[in-house]
């Protein structure tokens, strides 16, 4: 039996995909056959999205429908471990990375899987760190 890869999808890549944008495409390919996770800061980073755009309960729910054959991990204490470890590693590397950025860095660091993303300059200085990015 085959084993099931898995891919942490960024916040994104993810809106690419629901909002049917032609960036989307480039990651497909990186998808197909593998199952997508996404950080809860992904979760909340969509939630914010729909409301700073006033999105009514049908859009909200087709949100909900897309987002639900995905893996969502969602916070604890080895993630927030995790993510000190990675905030603190680009700090001392003389970058920054964002909270939400490091959330998502931190969700694919702590469970070893890669990362697919648009933005591979966000994640260039996260220590072992594997990022795909079409982009």
């Amino acid at each position: 039996m085959m084993e099931m890869e898995f891919v942490v999808i960024d916040t994104d890549v993810v809106s690419y995909l629901f909002k049917g944008d032609t960036r989307g495409n480039l990651y497909q390919p990186h998808l197909d056959g593998k199952l997508g996770v996404l950080s809860f800061m992904t979760i909340a980073e969509l939630d914010l999205w729909a409301a700073t755009r006033n999105w009514g309960t049908k859009k909200r729910e087709e949100l909900a429908a897309f987002l639900s054959p995905y893996i969502v991990i969602e916070s604890s204490r080895e993630l927030c471990r995790k993510w000190a470890e990675i905030r603190d590693q680009v700090s001392r590397a003389g970058s920054h990375l964002d909270t939400a950025d490091a959330w998502i860095a931190a969700t694919a660091a702590l469970h070893d899987l890669p990362l697919l993303t648009h933005n591979r300059d966000h994640f260039a200085r996260v220590p072992n760190l594997s990022v795909i990015s079409g982009a």
